[in-house]
């Protein structure tokens, strides 16, 4: 039986609670990519707007995805595979209203999670880039708050994440970062609160003694994806590890197609030969209990008659 929408929300919870192993949270670049990953156990996925709804649409991540894109190309990799998903909600795309929206849509599509941010809407721009600034923090309070009644009216499971970029955002501080952390999960009730760009081990450390609950880390100044086990030994249970799947795949066809376009046909039948003991399954092969070649098949001979079905023993 395909797992429902409700069963990943719960999944999604039970995941970033648990205590004795770290959750990796991996982008799935495309619907077919996240089926690959979902047979390589993957256990969540995030749908971040600039390697995956970027993928699709050919845009940065400079506020310009419409909420209705986002939550379309969400919507379909969530249809697609096992995990949970979790969206990039960048600033709510909007004030309260927009953001009750956001969440709506999202439960609609099957999305099992969001993740929103401390940034104005009029400057949104890419996490990492110069020039960062954050809304007051009652105003970013209020977005979460509006976000958290929202999930509750129609799934309490639903994941509300906040991203705080007070750290590194014009006239901001560590300390602003931490007091922003503790608002909101402690007054405006996310479910989960992650640092955006931390300058030091030492800081997160700090970050992860001042709030209680679910808690994450981007690599920030550090430079570098922290191992399962240290994010253990720091005890934070989530790795954030958005870039690794469509980095991967790009610098992949980068290559191939340079080596093509030196070698022609030449360069894929050597990529057959490369990985003819390690193929890859077919993502789009979903088999009878999918909407497929084989569930057509088998509709096919339910709805059609005689003259009809004739052309499956006149074809290969």
């Amino acid at each position: 039986m395909p797992i429902t929408a409700k069963q990943k929300t719960a999944r999604l919870q039970e995941l970033i609670h648990r205590k004795d192993k770290v959750l990796a949270v991996v982008h799935p670049p495309s619907a077919a990519l996240g089926r690959i990953m979902d047979k390589c156990g993957l256990e969540a996925g995030f749908v971040g707007t600039l390697g995956v709804v970027g993928t699709y649409v050919g845009l940065s991540d400079v506020g310009t995805a419409t909420m209705t894109e986002c939550v379309q190309i969400g919507g379909w990799i969530a249809d697609s595979v096992s995990y949970p998903i979790i969206l990039d909600g960048d600033t709510g795309h909007g004030g309260i209203m927009a953001v009750r929206r956001l969440i709506q849509q999202c439960i609609k599509a099957g999305i099992a999670g969001i993740r929103i941010d401390d940034q104005p809407i009029e400057g949104k721009r890419m996490t990492g880039t110069a020039g960062m600034e954050v809304v007051p923090i009652e105003q970013a309070i209020a977005r979460y708050r509006a976000a958290v009644d929202a999930k509750n009216e129609m799934d309490p499971n639903f994941v509300i994440m906040s991203q705080c970029y007070a750290g590194n955002a014009a006239g901001g501080s560590f300390e602003k970062t931490i007091a922003r952390l503790k608002a909101y999960q402690e007054e405006a009730g996310v479910d989960w609160v992650q640092l955006e760009y931390p300058h030091s081990i030492d800081e997160i450390k700090k970050a992860r003694a001042a709030v209680k609950g679910p808690f994450s880390f981007m690599r920030g100044a550090i430079g570098r994806y922290m191992s399962l086990k240290e994010h253990l030994e720091l005890g934070v249970t989530i790795a954030w590890y958005p870039t690794l799947a469509h980095e991967v795949t790009w610098q992949a066809l980068w290559n191939f197609m340079h080596d093509f376009n030196k070698n022609e046909i030449h360069a894929y039948e050597a990529f057959r030969r490369a990985n003819a003991d390690n193929p890859v399954p077919d993502p789009l092969d979903v088999g009878p209990e999918g909407e497929g070649l084989a569930r057509q098949r088998m509709l096919e001979e339910k709805y059609f008659m005689g003259e009809m079905l004739a052309k499956y023993g006149k074809s290969k």
